[in-house]
């Protein structure tokens, strides 16, 4: 099973249970082939509707893999000025996750067209 990451946009379809996502993500999830970073579930942290929501998205983020690591976050931010990433119309944040996710030798699994038109295929996740 490859290892993924899933970026904000497929959280939101898992959480809303969308049967597109909702069982290739339990499989990766049941399969401890899910990695994540902070600050994806900062987003998803931003968007939540109650204490439900906030306790749901927590219970994930204490259980899966993390990328995090000191630096991170200004490595990303040399790698998206050295590509140009912001000329692409790509941000900071997504900046962040397709560097870890290359770093990492992982798959994003995204909806952003911007970051798909990006990445290189064999760091995109196609179900």
């Amino acid at each position: 099973m490859r290892r993924v990451v899933f970026d904000t946009s497929i959280w939101i379809e898992y959480f809303k249970s969308n049967p597109v996502f909702f069982t290739i993500c339990q499989s990766y999830l049941d399969n401890a082939s899910v990695f994540t970073l902070e600050i994806i579930f900062a987003e998803l942290m931003q968007g939540a509707k109650g204490q439900r929501e906030v306790g749901i998205i927590n219970g994930y983020f204490e259980n899966l893999h993390k990328l995090d690591y000191e630096g991170l976050v200004y490595e990303a931010g040399l790698f998206s000025q050295n590509e140009k990433l912001v000329a692409r119309g790509i941000g900071l944040i997504d900046a962040i996750i397709i560097y870890a996710t290359v770093i990492n030798n992982l798959q994003l699994w995204t909806l952003d067209k911007k970051i798909g038109g990006y990445l290189d295929s064999r760091f995109i996740f196609v179900p």
